[in-house]
């Protein structure tokens, strides 16, 4: 069984092709500057030299057609014909209340997507042309959609109800949501395996950091909170969006500045978080070095961002009563031992203590890692999200039939003896140029042939 991943976002689609029965991946990679001119695609596969080849894709049925003629072609392909793709799980950022799991795509399912549009304006929109435009080139085929918002369906109504008139959670839907779901469903399962750990009886937060951002508080193996809230813009500071703040600003903001709701909506999206205190910068070893130079806007950016994670993980540590681990995730969370560092300072009253030198060696996104000190009551953990896995665990699971929730449906990444075998060649090489990785890494270093699982 030959399943493609797709997550399509407004100009981009990444892809990753994964052969279910031999247990390997085939190819993976993404098409960059989609409708916007300038287009290229990148692809890598296993054995073969890197690809990368500009190629314009006026729109995103363009990009997918040029992923399938990647994965075909004489050269450079995986497959020798497109036709041998089994199904396809697509990336869907929002699916309301009305879904608690992974799902078969029929017109009734897209139908509902489209209606959550104005709940994920810059997500939704492109997530659809995807599915649509694969469904074109594929037809035949099953296509599944995986949802962000599934994971935090079992979040109680004291976490996602708003203080606000009632009515508008009946005929508008407005209420916390929650992103970031298979991310945080990964991380969750995989931390039950590093603690050695019934999955249902550990508490955990959980810190997505990359450009978009927020914090999950797991409580017995479900989601018992988050920080985003009816869309993604709430929560922590992150690359271009404002986070939590006084919602009154926006109406200053808007009379003094004579703006209209969709010019703010931008301005907070797009041209905050990180970006607005600096002015300038968005990429978190930008800040860092912009900072270790004496750049005090990005000094700031650093102080404010990191004190944010540091509030949400001490309100959600007592939210649930206590956790077994606090965990880092995504591109700043997995890389970003400075932001680390920050956030967790002050919190050994909650036992939380962290370990500086495998802090700082824990860069890698290849290899789960423990940064936590010997004495802490808290683990802390660095896992490398794969949220492909979940696409590819999903969509076989529907296909065969066996598919249910998350607290009914065990994955095979769940097993103690799960190695991903992509990554695990990838830190033998990182291992050749950085062996102070070992000190922080949880496994021991890869077989030379390792185990499929």
């Amino acid at each position: 069984m030959q399943v493609l991943c797709l997550n399509c976002g407004s100009s981009s689609v990444k892809y990753r092709l994964y052969d279910w029965d031999k247990k390997e991946t085939k190819a993976t990679g993404g098409v960059e500057r989609v409708t916007v001119g300038g287009s290229f695609i990148v692809h890598q596969a296993p054995g073969l030299d890197d690809l990368k080849i500009a190629h314009e894709c006026a729109d995103h049925k363009a990009a997918i057609k040029l992923i399938m003629d990647t994965l075909v072609h004489k050269d450079h392909g995986v497959l020798s014909d497109v036709k041998h793709i089994t199904a396809v799980g697509h990336r869907v950022v929002h699916g309301g209340e009305k879904f608690a799991k992974s799902v078969l795509i029929a017109k009734e399912v897209l139908d509902t997507f489209r209606k959550l549009s104005d709940l994920a304006p810059l997500h939704n929109p492109p997530n659809i042309l995807g599915i649509e435009a694969a469904k074109a080139l594929m037809p035949g085929i099953p296509h599944m959609a995986i949802m962000d918002t599934a994971w935090h369906q079992t979040m109680p109504r004291s976490s996602y109800m708003y203080a606000l008139p009632y009515a508008w959670y009946e005929k508008y839907g407005v209420r916390r949501y929650g992103f970031h779901g298979t991310s945080f469903l990964y991380n969750a399962k995989r931390a039950a395996v590093l603690l050695k750990k019934d999955p249902f009886k550990c508490n955990l937060v959980i810190a997505h950091i990359g450009n978009g951002a927020s914090v999950n508080a797991v409580k017995d193996g479900v989601s018992y909170d988050t920080s985003m809230g009816l869309t993604p813009l709430e929560g922590l500071v992150m690359g271009t969006r404002a986070g939590d703040h006084d919602a009154a600003i926006d109406f200053y903001i808007m009379g003094k500045e004579n703006l209209g709701p969709r010019e703010i909506d931008s301005l907070l999206n797009k041209k905050s978080g990180v970006l607005g205190v600096t002015g300038k910068l968005t990429d978190r070893r930008d800040v860092e070095e912009a900072a270790a130079k004496g750049d005090e806007r990005a000094r700031l950016a650093i102080e404010v961002e990191s004190y944010r994670v540091r509030k949400y993980v001490g309100a959600y540590v007592a939210a649930v009563g206590g956790v077994d681990a606090v965990i880092f995730t995504a591109g700043v969370g997995e890389m970003g031992d400075v932001l680390r560092g920050r956030a967790l300072e002050g919190l050994e009253c909650m036992g939380i203590k962290l370990d500086p030198e495998r802090n700082k060696a824990a860069k890698t996104r290849n290899a789960e890692c423990e940064i936590s000190a010997a004495d802490s009551k808290v683990k802390v953990l660095v896992i490398p999200t794969d949220e492909e896995r979940v696409f590819i665990e999903d969509t076989v699971a529907l296909c065969e039939g066996k598919y249910d929730v998350h607290t009914n449906f065990t994955y095979r990444f769940q097993k103690p003896a799960y190695r991903n075998t992509l990554r695990d060649l990838a830190f033998a090489k990182e291992l050749g140029k950085k062996p102070w990785l070992m000190k922080a890494a949880c496994l021991p270093p890869p077989a030379k042939n390792p185990a499929k699982v």
